[in-house]
């Protein structure tokens, strides 16, 4: 079997690098480990900056996101009993968010691979990448107990932290940086209408919390627990007590609550590898870096890598000049250590650590009243949340 794209992984950076892929002529086939239903089953971001939703429009996949999500021209910071709404529309431009959740997002990407008739192979055993370096790439895998060799002119890896990706490439090659937070977000998905019309970033005394949504009738809401804490342990009148309790006061006062529908515990951490490459190898998304959901960076941060294969395949297989592949990590990992500076600062500010005294906190607050105290510092704010712009490739 042979295709000129391999990709590994059929979340949605795979999915939506196919899809690009597929539009330009770029033949590829994708292989995932998973059902599709179990990929479906993943809850996760629900925020798009602008960059991702223009991609997923010139993808050819933007039809009900463009109906059915939730155009945000701002949000707000709550922190000292303050509630202070960043203007993204006016201070970026014209820039704004698209609430629409990331199974939405893959479930889109699913039918439009599907209606193409392009190649995806669900339930894949035993994945393994062989000549990264070499002048014939190729991977093997077992599907429906047979084993098939896949023969390819690059492999991009979108198989995330866990997958055999990044774990083929040889130990001393990549070089790690990590940090790891001392505290966890538990979500709570609920059928309930949202509290607030855009979301709410809250920084309190008891720990940040989070008012965020999927729809007009489907919120998701957040709040910082510590590391070591137990789903089970959490009642859904626990949850919304504390919730309540972190809020300020008028918007506690008109929460809806109602049975959580989805409850789950994400731990926060910082990382990312250098390079992003090894040889016909490309690392995307979550197999090259994750940053705290504070920034709302996960999800955009790989549509932004799969913009920078994207555009660098079409002049490989377009004009020849096959050396801008070997830009692709340079490229990408200056708009990454950007994201990952702006979520550590979101984290940092909002959250309460192990060691927050009476005077951290007033830092904290005093930081946060800092920049929205100023047009230039909610305009930095605001850029970084409906995203820097897209790194050229030259």
């Amino acid at each position: 079997m042979k295709t000129q794209v391999a990709i590994i992984g059929a979340g949605p950076a795979g999915l939506l690098l196919g899809q690009l892929l597929h539009k330009a002529g770029i033949d590829n086939i994708i292989i995932e480990r998973q059902t599709p239903e179990y990929v479906l089953s993943r809850i996760r971001a629900g925020v798009l900056e602008q960059g991702m939703v223009d991609l997923l429009r010139i993808a050819g996949v933007s039809q009900r996101m463009d109906s059915e999500g939730l155009p945000h021209d701002g949000f707000e910071l709550a922190f000292a009993g303050r509630r202070e709404r960043i203007d993204l529309k006016h201070l970026t431009d014209g820039k704004t968010v698209m609430i629409y959740g990331q199974t939405e997002v893959t479930r889109d990407l699913m039918q439009a691979r599907e209606a193409s008739g392009a190649k995806t192979f669900y339930n894949v055993k035993n994945a393994q990448l062989h000549d990264l370096k070499g002048n014939k790439p190729y991977v093997t895998f077992i599907l429906n107990n047979k084993a098939v060799r896949l023969d390819c002119d690059h492999i991009a890896g979108c198989d995330g932290f866990h997958g055999v990706s990044r774990q083929s490439i040889p130990e001393g090659v990549l070089k790690e940086f990590e940090r790891v937070y001392p505290f966890g977000w538990l979500g709570v998905l609920a059928d309930t209408p949202p509290v607030n019309e855009e979301l709410i970033y809250a920084n309190h005394e008891r720990g940040f919390a989070l008012c965020s949504m999927r729809s007009p009738t489907r919120t998701r809401y957040y709040v910082q627990v510590a590391a070591q804490e137990k789903v089970k342990d959490w009642s859904d009148q626990r949850f919304w007590d504390e919730l309540k309790s972190r809020l300020p006061v008028d918007i506690a006062e008109r929460l809806v609550t109602g049975p959580s529908i989805e409850k789950s515990i994400a731990p926060l951490r910082s990382y990312v590898v250098e390079p992003m490459q090894y040889g016909h190898l490309f690392l995307l998304g979550d197999a090259a870096h994750i940053v705290p959901p504070t920034g709302a960076k996960g999800l955009n941060l790989a549509a932004s890598d799969v913009n920078t294969l994207y555009r660098i395949l079409l002049k490989v297989y377009r004009d020849g000049r096959t050396d801008l592949l070997e830009r692709y990590s340079e490229v990408c990992l200056k708009r990454v250590w950007k994201a990952e500076r702006f979520s550590w600062w979101m984290t940092s500010m909002l959250h309460k650590f192990p060691d927050t005294d009476a005077f951290s906190q007033r830092m904290q607050q005093t930081e946060l009243d800092y920049f929205v105290g100023s047009e230039a510092g909610r305009k930095t704010i605001a850029e970084n949340y409906v995203g820097l712009p897209f790194e050229p490739i030259e």
